[in-house]
């Protein structure tokens, strides 16, 4: 099967980024670090589910329940395909990476740390993969260790890394930041936590949209990743567990299919998945998931990296251009993902959102649910610009231009 490298072709399957906003100007979508747009095949998997045969999962035995469930079930052996996940390893649904990296808390976490011991955080973390472990460590009395992040380099510190994975028992470690864009050493970090007999989980949420993760190569403990940020839906996502850390887990909410038998006095729960799937799951979602795997599975990532890539480093060289304007990410790699992150000295970065709005420019202000990377680089907030592979050469150019003129009138 050929792959599309032509992006051009690819941008062609996505019938939202034809749109022409209210003020009549054509839509320009820079927000995709924060959601990235969905194909046509996708919207059209979930429109047959719901009017060809909706119906719920693993309880009945009548015609439509049978193809939802072998539906949902393809879907979730599509998410341990694509992401390598090795033989005995499981894929638990949730409802994206937050859900994912709460589910590792208290499913993993909650049973298997103990009072005074350590879990590794960065600087560089999601909220969604601090506040769980904050709350943990609470209530558990747990030590976290934090690394710091250079603010001139973008990166971790490596030495404090190694200094700060001795003794623990987990690391918890974005793979690529949805700030910077910073992709993280990952490998090497996973060998020092084993190395160091931690157990490591890594937030993969920016990362599967831009490189085709191996998670049995990665050699990770925990994957969390999500649907929304690769081309599929919003509401799901799944907790990758390696082999043999299923049985370490409890489950932590309780209902209906996660059981296998209840009594008055007790309930005796699912041995498979399931077990942390209680009530009616993501039916809809998972098998827009899996068709979004399937087309991606038609796209050459390389090819598609290399242009998100290229209009990344358009955007941010011409953004250096511009007086006042200050980035924040190292672009000259070819292993960072399509963020580009900005402030300008004088004018507010909800400002500067608005009036891009104005002229159809979609971009994300705000501190990006990272705060503590915030303060390590002693701003409060930034702007935004995060590319993806259907975005073109000319839209960056205009996100310049248009950035240009915002900043010749008003600063």
């Amino acid at each position: 099967m050929a792959l599309i490298s032509d992006m051009s072709e690819a941008r062609s399957q996505f019938p939202i980024l034809e749109r022409i906003l209210p003020n009549g100007k054509k839509l320009i979508y820079l927000d995709n670090a924060a959601t990235s747009q969905k194909p046509s095949s996708v919207i059209k998997a979930m429109n047959e589910y719901y009017t060809g045969y909706n119906s719920n999962v693993h309880r009945a035995v009548h015609t439509l329940s049978g193809e939802a469930t072998e539906a949902f079930e393809l879907a979730r052996q599509s998410v341990a395909n694509w992401f390598g996940l090795p033989s005995g390893g499981m894929v638990l649904f949730t409802s994206g990476t937050t859900d994912a990296l709460n589910l590792c808390a208290l499913g993993w976490g909650k049973v298997n740390l103990n009072s005074g011991d350590a879990i590794v955080l960065t600087e560089m973390e999601h909220h969604s993969n601090i506040v769980p472990w904050q709350m943990l460590a609470k209530e558990k009395n747990l030590e976290l260790r934090w690394v710091d992040v250079n603010p001139e380099t973008y990166e971790l510190d490596l030495d404090d890394y190694i200094s700060k994975i001795k003794g623990a028992k987990l690391a918890c470690i974005i793979h690529t930041s949805n700030v910077l864009g910073t992709r993280n050493p990952v490998e090497n970090l996973v060998k020092l936590a084993h190395e160091s007999g931690a157990k490591i989980i890594l937030d993969c949420a920016q990362a599967a949209a831009h490189e085709k993760l191996d998670m049995e190569k990665i050699n990770a403990d925990f994957l969390a990743v999500t649907s929304h940020k690769m081309c599929g839906p919003t509401g799901i996502g799944a907790l990758l567990i390696s082999p043999g850390i299923f049985e370490e887990m409890e489950p932590v909410v309780g209902g209906g299919d996660m059981i296998t038998e209840v009594f008055k006095e007790y309930s005796i729960y699912q041995e498979n998945e399931h077990r942390f799937e209680a009530g009616t799951p993501r039916i809809a979602e998972a098998i827009g998931w899996s068709a979004a795997i399937n087309w991606m599975r038609k796209l050459d990532m390389d090819a598609a990296h290399k242009h998100t890539l290229k209009l990344a480093k358009n955007a941010a060289d011409g953004l250096r251009k511009i007086p006042g304007i200050k980035i924040y990410g190292d672009h000259s790699k070819d292993d960072v993902s399509g963020v580009v992150s900005f402030l300008h000295e004088s004018l507010h970065a909800e400002d500067i959102a608005r009036m891009l709005d104005s002229m159809g420019i979609a971009v994300r202000t705000g501190h990006h649910c990272a705060q503590p990377l915030m303060r390590r680089l002693d701003v409060t907030a930034t702007n935004r610009a995060s590319f993806y592979f259907y975005n073109t050469l000319e839209e960056s150019n205009a996100f310049v231009d248009a950035l240009k003129t915002i900043v010749e009138r008003f600063a």
